[in-house]
């Protein structure tokens, strides 16, 4: 579904992203782990358009995107779920689903929503800026969703969040993995991301340093250790 070879992404003369090689099948769930800074949200710009590569390829669905526009990417059904929770605050929670709605064959109605995050029915009303940062959370996943993609970008979405909240985004991704979703995970939750995951790479320094079944990547101390900065 998604397949990046040899991309190498800068910021001005900054070489971020040197020669960064991953793919996510259709239906599986990857994660892409590392310590802060080290290329896991480039590489999501990278893919989504807002800081094209330079050198190397993205392609999804069989389809060269890295020289598309984000709208045109988007349009594509690529779907994300930025880091920072970039929603709309002066919007009501179902003003900031319904705007974000588009047609497309993922079936996501303002009512599917509504019994994935139940919590976002009771908040409808709301406005962004009196929502918690949970509940924020679940909102731009929800609005993603909203867009009916094929594939979802996820930059950190357990970032700043309460373990029981951190547990919640843990059950949708689950939920949205056993209905064969397609999921690329940047996340620092090491426990979460192997939990919901099929298939991690580790980044550092903008290169893949390790790849691996979830299973293998617990027992692998070393790489946790130097790597995802997890005590032996």
């Amino acid at each position: 579904m998604l397949e990046l070879a040899d991309v190498h992404t800068y910021y001005g003369e900054n070489h971020i992203l040197h020669g960064i090689s991953l793919k996510v099948d259709k239906g599986s769930v990857v994660a892409l782990l590392g310590r802060n800074g080290m290329g896991k949200t480039t590489t999501i710009r990278s893919i989504i358009g807002f800081t094209p590569p330079r050198h190397g390829s993205i392609r999804f669905n069989d389809k060269d995107i890295h020289k598309l526009q984000p709208y045109q990417i988007a349009r594509m059904g690529v779907g994300l779920v930025s880091q920072g929770r970039h929603i709309f605050p002066s919007l009501s929670v179902k003003e900031n689903l319904t705007m974000a709605a588009r047609s497309g064959n993922g079936g996501w109605t303002l009512d599917r929503i509504y019994s994935l995050f139940p919590i976002l029915k009771e908040r409808s009303s709301l406005r962004g800026t009196l929502l918690s940062g949970g509940e924020q959370q679940m909102l731009c996943i929800a609005r993603a969703l909203m867009t009916n993609p094929k594939l979802l970008l996820m930059d950190e979405p357990s970032e700043g969040l309460a373990p029981i909240i951190v547990r919640e985004i843990s059950r949708i991704i689950g939920q949205l993995k056993e209905s064969g979703f397609s999921i690329l995970l940047v996340e620092h939750n090491l426990s979460m991301a192997l939990a919901v995951a099929d298939y991690a790479y580790v980044v550092s320094k903008g290169v893949i340093v390790y790849q691996s079944t979830p299973q293998e990547l617990a027992k692998n101390e070393e790489i946790k250790h130097i790597h995802l900065g997890v005590s032996k």
